[in-house]
């Protein structure tokens, strides 16, 4: 039986250099195993980095030839572009488990002996040198580029206390003390925002990604590493922080452009999947396509908006964020009216502005409100999209006079009536106060009879909130909720903080 066949169970029996090669061990570097295992997937079918989606098409197979070609790899993108996510995914491509010398701090192969400590070992102890068996889980690690990085962390430096414990001069290798990427011989090293490393540490990896070679206090240490190199950058950073310094993009094979998902349902799957939802806000909150699709559509409104900065990108951590916060506001609503369960509610999903506000750089920053009413814009502007996809569009109904499918609704609010739509207020309340505006639920039933009742709720209160988007009917910003009512009477009201107007900057930001 070759090496090849051994169960997990046998192979990690195998504890001498002797009974290695017996099995039949070959050596192979990790990109050669990388390669093999890649392509074992690919023959068969199987996934290569599930749960990522949008990629499927774009950077997925950009980094599936990286690997085939063997080569280092710079995921370049905005922020909460899974750049990270997929270079950790990488380790599910590493055999489960590969032997090295024990005790040696460089993971040396038993065949290859890298250091001089493997290598001495072998030379007194032949076929019964001693092995262990590492898990690819520990061949694996990341490190996060900051300035106070330096080159002893990543590369080493000589240990004077070894110097003197052991009695030798600083040229002898035995007295380096390694640093993280020697010690990733054999393994996946991540360096994330590779810009933000100082241009002269950066110089200290020339050698050690084409010729293996480092240098430590001016002397040579001929060190053919095996290592897997993954960078991740934004392109923000290379104006605003640092560069990459041109030597080193050089040695670096494969550059691979990420980006945010390019539909709402990409980001729907992406959000469902990360959010972390407990078990029981599962039981107790009820949700519906519309308020995700919302979700995802604030996130796409913020990507094209003039307030933010297109340069920094608007992470998906920010749909994550907004949904986890919007669950929560349907669960504190239900416990404070002692309600065993709850449909969510237009008023939740507003309930998520802190959840977007330190996720969006301003271009222009300004006073501490800013970012909130910026969040609550991008939050209308969602509902002003989202509208359009469940009821006819308003610009057209106007036209038609008595036959306006909003008539009713706003015929009532010209009359003076008013209706407030509180965030904690009970399902009886809640129910009452949308009833009581004419023409709503027919509305509602014309043009989506065929959902239940909650659903139907839900989207009388999102209707409400639509027409004041399209400026059907003013909407303004009570301390703990809502108050919808008559846009003219709106007009003779001083606006104030956070109320949804129909004045001139608000259609400028509209349009």
């Amino acid at each position: 039986m070759s090496y090849k066949d051994l169960s997990i169970e046998n192979l990690l029996q195998i504890n001498t250099l002797g009974q290695l090669k017996a099995a039949g061990y070959e050596s192979k570097s990790i990109k050669q195993e990388l390669r093999d295992n890649l392509i074992e997937r690919l023959r068969n079918k199987e996934e290569v980095f599930p749960g990522i989606w949008g990629y499927e098409e774009t950077v997925i197979p950009d980094m599936q030839r990286a690997i085939l070609s063997m080569h280092h790899i710079n995921l370049l993108g905005l922020r909460g572009q899974a750049k990270t996510r997929m270079a950790r995914m990488m380790v599910e491509l590493l055999d489960e488990y590969i032997p090295v010398v024990a005790g040696s701090e460089l993971n040396d192969d038993p065949l290859q002996p890298l250091s001089i400590f493997a290598r001495n070992l072998i030379s007194e102890q032949g076929d019964e040198t001693p092995i262990t068996w590492l898990h690819r889980l520990e061949r694996y690690t990341e490190k996060l580029a900051t300035p106070d990085v330096s080159v002893a962390d990543l590369i080493g430096d000589a240990d004077p206390i070894k110097a003197a414990t052991l009695k030798l001069p600083y040229s002898d290798e035995r007295v380096i003390h390694f640093g993280l990427i020697p010690r990733s011989h054999r393994g996946i090293f991540v360096i994330n925002e590779l810009p933000d490393l100082q241009a002269r540490i950066q110089v200290a990896l020339f050698n050690i990604l084409q010729e293996g070679d480092i240098q430590i206090r001016g002397f040579k240490v001929r060190l053919p590493l095996d290592i897997q190199f993954v960078f991740t950058a934004n392109p923000e950073d290379y104006t605003n922080r640092g560069s990459i310094v041109t030597p080193l993009k050089d040695r670096i094979d494969s550059q691979i452009i990420t980006h945010y998902p390019k539909s709402i349902e990409i980001g729907k799957k992406i959000t469902l999947q990360e959010a972390k939802v407990k078990k029981e806000q599962k039981q107790l909150v009820q949700t519906n396509q519309l308020v995700a699709d919302l979700i995802e559509q604030v996130a796409m409104e913020a990507r094209e908006s003039e307030f933010v900065d297109a340069k920094s990108g608007v992470s998906a951590r920010l749909t994550i964020s907004a949904y986890e916060s919007m669950l929560s506001a349907a669960e504190r609503r239900a416990l404070i009216n002692g309600e065993s369960n709850t449909y969510i509610r237009v008023s939740d999903f507003l309930a998520a502005v802190p959840a977007v506000t330190g996720k969006v750089e301003l271009v222009y920053e300004g006073e501490q409100e800013g970012p909130s009413i910026v969040a609550q814009k991008l939050m209308g502007k969602a509902i002003r999209t989202q509208f359009l996809n469940y009821f006819p569009e308003p610009d057209k109904q106007k036209k038609l006079k008595d036959k306006n499918a909003y008539k009713l609704i706003t015929d009532w609010f010209g009359e003076g009536h008013t209706i407030d739509v509180l965030n904690d207020m009970s399902v009886a309340d809640y129910n009452k106060n949308l009833n009581s505006v004419p023409g709503l639920v027919g509305l509602v039933e014309k043009y989506h009879s065929h959902s239940d009742d909650q659903t139907k709720l839900f989207l009388m209160e999102f209707c409400l909130h639509g027409l004041a988007e399209h400026s059907l009917i003013s909407r303004n910003k009570l301390t703990a909720g809502t108050q919808f009512k008559d846009l003219l009477s709106s007009m003779f009201t001083m606006p104030t903080f956070g109320e949804e107007e129909d004045d001139e900057e608000d259609d400028a930001y509209r349009s």
